[in-house]
Parts: C-alpha cells; sequence; structure tokens
C-alpha cells in the first residue's frame, strides 16, 4: 500500500543514495503539449535535507526538463526510484524544480558549496523542492544485476573538450546546447545559454519533432489571448442587442403602472 510523507523518512533518505538510476517526469502546462520521461544514471545525485533533491544534468540532444521548468508558472517535477534488488519498492518525489546552468553563478556557488564533480557533459544541475514523498510496494518491478555505469556520454564529451581545446571552435559546448537544446519538441523555450548563443552566433537549432503532426509553435490553451478579446466583443454587442431593449420595454412598463 502506498504512503505519503510531507518530508522524505530518513530511511528513505538512506536507500535514495544507495540507488544506481532514477527517472524524471515532467510536463508542460499545454494539453496539448508533450509529457517527458527521462532516466538517468549515475553516482552524481544526493539530498540537501528531507525536503531537497538534486542531480547533474548532463547534455543530451533533449532539452525538455529544463524547458518545462522553465516555463512561467509551471515547474513541476516527479523523480522516481525503483529497487531492482533486495525488498521490493518505488519512491517518488513530487515537487518544483529549479534550474542551475553551467556557466552561471548560481552553478559555481552550488558546485563549490557542495563540492559536486563537474564532467565534460555536465550541463545543469537541477534542485527540486520536494512537498510530498511517496513510497509504493513495486512487487511487479522485475530483479535485475547492476554491472557498471555506461562511459560513452562522459567520453563523447571530454573528446569533444579536447578538440574545442585544441582550436576547433565548433565544439564548444555552447554550440552544442544552441543547436540541440534551446528549444523542446513543443517549442518551448530551452538552455538560456544555447539561446543566447543562438542570436550572437546566428545558429539556427535543430529541428526537433517531424510529420504533419509535429507542433509548429507552442499553444498555451487556457490562457487568456486576442482571441478571448474578440469573443468578448461579439458577446457584448449581442448582449446590447437582445437584452437591452427587453429592459427598456420594462422600464417603460413600471414607469406607465406607477403614473
Amino acid at each position: 500500500m502506498g504512503k505519503f510523507f510531507e518530508t522524505i523518512p530518513e530511511h528513505l533518505m538512506t536507500w535514495i543514495l544507495e540507488q544506481k538510476m532514477f527517472w524524471v517526469a515532467t510536463a508542460p502546462l499545454s494539453g496539448s503539449g508533450h509529457i517527458n520521461v527521462s532516466p538517468k544514471g549515475g553516482s552524481c545525485f544526493g539530498l540537501l535535507n528531507n525536503r531537497t533533491f538534486w542531480y547533474m544534468d548532463l547534455s543530451g540532444s533533449g532539452n525538455e526538463t529544463i524547458s518545462h521548468l522553465y516555463e512561467p508558472g509551471n515547474g513541476r517535477i516527479t523523480i522516481m526510484f525503483s529497487a531492482f534488488d533486495g525488498p521490493p519498492r518505488i519512491v517518488r518525489l513530487f515537487g518544483h524544480g529549479t534550474v542551475l546552468e553551467r556557466g552561471t553563478q548560481a552553478f559555481d556557488n552550488f558546485v563549490k558549496k557542495h563540492d559536486v564533480q563537474v564532467i565534460p557533459s555536465s550541463r545543469s544541475i537541477i534542485t527540486v523542492n520536494v512537498h510530498q514523498a511517496m513510497s509504493s510496494c513495486g512487487y511487479s518491478v522485475p530483479l535485475y544485476d547492476f554491472k557498471r555505469f555506461r562511459e560513452t556520454l562522459n567520453e563523447t564529451f571530454a573528446r569533444k573538450e579536447e578538440s574545442f581545446k585544441q582550436g576547433k571552435s565548433e565544439e564548444r559546448m555552447e554550440r552544442y546546447w544552441a543547436l540541440k537544446n534551446s528549444y523542446s519538441m513543443d517549442g518551448l523555450p530551452g538552455m538560456r545559454i544555447g539561446l543566447e548563443t543562438a542570436k550572437q552566433e546566428h545558429i539556427i537549432p535543430n529541428p526537433k519533432m517531424v510529420g504533419p503532426l509535429a507542433p509548429r509553435a507552442y499553444r498555451r490553451e487556457g490562457r487568456f489571448n486576442a482571441w478571448h478579446l474578440i469573443l468578448v466583443a461579439i458577446v457584448s454587442v449581442l448582449c446590447t442587442a437582445t437584452v437591452l431593449p427587453v429592459l427598456q420595454a420594462l422600464a417603460r412598463r413600471a414607469t406607465l403602472t406607477v403614473a
């Protein structure tokens, strides 16, 4: 049976820090937007206290989490851990996420204060202010044996970093972020450093989704826009044309009755 907690219990904090991977889920506010779930592996994550989770966000072709957290009025995020050995268990952390982009003072301050290792693929640090923690059984999750962490991503960006140091400016991380991480699949703005670099260096970001059903622009359903103004104007005209004569007729009748 699932149990909810306002803060992360100590026994779950200990268990979380022993895990080798977790999942991150976010979504845009728009109902037509795409929900994102990303697997994260490695040891570079932690808990600052029983309400604050963090992890090192590594560079990749996707940029959904950052875009969703940056969206005004959004910031929703769920972290999920699952036991693959030992007693079955699933733990979810529900909260509000904050992005600390690499190259910013906020990122540098966090790294220095908490002695965090930065690697060539490091893109940002995501912090999560947890307002609910949940544990459940996980009886249906199969058992797996952990072998090792994959090194491909770190090796790839280490080579890019070395190439940049040797004079290949096109291998600069900011250019990669401009190409890959400027926008989400739905067209939401992504990494601010990527957007700024794209603007300064006239870089056209890589397209995301394809086909006739791919979104061409982000749709903000449920938000006030010009069409709402037009609708209000039409309703006002109709009300004036239909309701006002009735009210005037009632007023004349009341005047005659009093007289």
